[in-house]
């Protein structure tokens, strides 16, 4: 969420709320439409607190959701690290061959794959260079006992990676139901409707445009906040980025440089396969 258009929808949103306030207040009796101020004000509260509470546990829902992808995007980028360690100690020729496609797997996800995150169309695609691993490893057959452990423990990373990178996808796909954001702001609208009703001409005109502004800010502000954990790969501030991918290939080329390995990588910059 662009935290400049997040700023000119609760302003425009306000702003319409309270000129409504305002115009309603010119005909409104003296004292509200309501005879009986103490009650109204308690009915208010009720729809208010039912509001909050609804929106306070979805957005709880859906900031567990963030953290999830987040954390899914690190340890998958650990395990990237760790599989680089792992892919050395099985056969020389599958260790290159497996090193070179874990760094264009890298590359991949800090690219082409963010990307599509961030457009919202990465669907269900699978990553490919998780395939070339797959018939990479498929293909060895390991002798000594150092690669018999080295290839258990990279199928067991491998299954780790996997299940980290299906947690950082997965809130792209939307947390809430078309239903449940009819319902927010349904009762939204609602709950302004309800704020018009306490207009009152004996109260002066500020008084009244902070009564229904206050109001309208709060939970704009919250829909907004729910809106941007609900897209946490999408372009704005705060939202998630390849930062641990890109970390990870620094830290593999560093690795490769002090080992001393010289791999001729199967893809480009992006990932993209030669």
């Amino acid at each position: 969420m662009n935290v400049l258009l997040g700023a000119v929808i609760v302003a425009v949103v306000t702003a319409i709320t309270v000129t409504l306030m305002l115009l309603v207040r010119r005909r409104a009796p003296e004292g509200s439409y309501f005879t009986d101020g103490d009650r109204a004000s308690g009915v208010f509260g009720v729809l208010a607190t039912g509001f909050s509470v609804l929106l306070g546990f979805i957005i709880v829902i859906a900031f567990q959701s963030y953290n999830d992808s987040l954390i899914g995007a690190e340890v998958e980028a650990t395990l990237v690290t760790q599989q680089v360690e792992t892919a050395q100690f099985l056969p020389a020729d599958t260790a290159g061959a497996l090193t070179g496609q874990l760094v264009c797997y890298a590359r991949s996800v800090a690219g082409p794959e963010w990307e599509a995150l961030e457009k919202g169309t990465l669907g269900d695609a699978i990553n490919p260079w998780g395939v070339e691993m797959f018939r990479t490893i498929k293909a060895v057959d390991p002798q000594t006992p150092a690669e018999q452990s080295a290839y258990d423990r990279w199928m067991d990373q491998t299954a780790e990676r996997e299940l980290a990178r299906l947690a950082r996808v997965h809130p792209a796909e939307g947390l809430i139901p078309p239903p449940l954001w009819l319902v927010l702001f349904v009762i939204f609208g609602v709950l302004l409707a309800y704020m018009l009703f306490f207009a009152d001409p004996a109260e002066g005109a500020v008084t009244q445009g902070v009564l229904m502004g206050s109001v309208t800010v709060i939970i704009s502000m919250l829909l907004l906040l729910l809106i941007y954990f609900e897209s946490p790969h999408s372009a704005g501030v705060g939202q998630l980025r390849p930062t641990a991918m890109e970390r990870t290939l620094r830290i593999v080329d560093a690795e490769l440089k002090i080992g001393g390995l010289d791999l001729t990588l199967p893809c480009d910059r992006d990932g993209t396969a030669r």
